[in-house]
């Protein structure tokens, strides 16, 4: 039988960095989603109240939509962590 050397301690340590990789991708990747989602929405909000003041906060609203993806991938990060 060969030894290979692992231990109990670098298992657990090697499964802990796995949750702070995953936690950290479900954070970034959201924030790019998010990124790119309101790259056409704001730039459409903003032209919106150019032409009509009225609607300002439909546009703003559109526009915070898509920041409850970020919050869903920082609750995933948070219940891998934890």
């Amino acid at each position: 039988m060969v030894d290979v050397g692992t231990t109990l301690e670098m298992v657990q340590a090697s499964q802990m960095g796995m949750q702070a990789i995953g936690a950290g991708l479900a954070v970034g990747l959201t924030g790019l989603g998010t990124g790119i989602a309101e790259l056409g929405i704001g730039a459409a909000a903003v032209g919106a109240t150019a032409e009509n003041r009225d609607v300002f906060g439909l546009a703003l609203l559109l526009t915070v939509i898509p920041e409850t993806i970020v919050i869903f991938g920082l609750v995933v990060a948070l219940l891998l962590l934890f």
